[in-house]
């Protein structure tokens, strides 16, 4: 049953919501607008590069994900009043160490709610003092995210 669940529930998210399995999900949260779908796959509003007609600065086509998250938290006629509110609330990063895995299990289990060390009320500075080891920014050569490519 375990590995059938993660196809089990992007069956079901997929379609409807464009899910990317990233094993966190915040649906209700965002009013039922999946913020993994954002290039930059912010979780906690916008960029400052939205456009004035609300659309993405990196996919000029596309409306922001959080512009759609807004409005809907607002207007859908569904969405429980409880979870308009929740918009407002700060989401913890991704773990990418759950992506793929089904967040339907990830919420039972608590490992949803798991947060990187010095994440909860630390700045980065103050991690930094207390343990070197502990920083959330290191660079060990150019940079490589899924936007860039390693050059020749």
């Amino acid at each position: 049953m375990p590995k059938l669940l993660p196809i089990i529930e992007h069956a079901v998210k997929g379609p409807v919501w464009d899910c990317r399995m990233c094993g966190q999900c915040v649906l209700h949260s965002t009013g039922m607008t999946c913020p993994m779908t954002c290039p930059k796959t912010l979780r906690n509003g916008p960029c400052g590069g939205v456009r004035e007609n609300g659309h993405c600065e990196v996919v000029p086509e596309m409306r922001c994900v959080w512009v759609k998250a807004e409005e809907r938290s607002r207007t859908l006629p569904l969405l429980p009043k409880a979870w308009r509110e929740h918009i407002h609330e700060l989401r913890p990063p991704v773990n990418n160490q759950l992506e793929g895995d089904a967040s339907w299990t990830n919420l039972l289990t608590g490992r949803d709610r798991k947060t990187p060390t010095g994440w909860q009320g630390e700045s980065l500075a103050t991690a930094d003092k207390v343990n070197p080891e502990l920083s959330l920014v290191e660079y060990e050569g150019p940079l490589q995210t899924p936007f860039h490519s390693p050059r020749p």
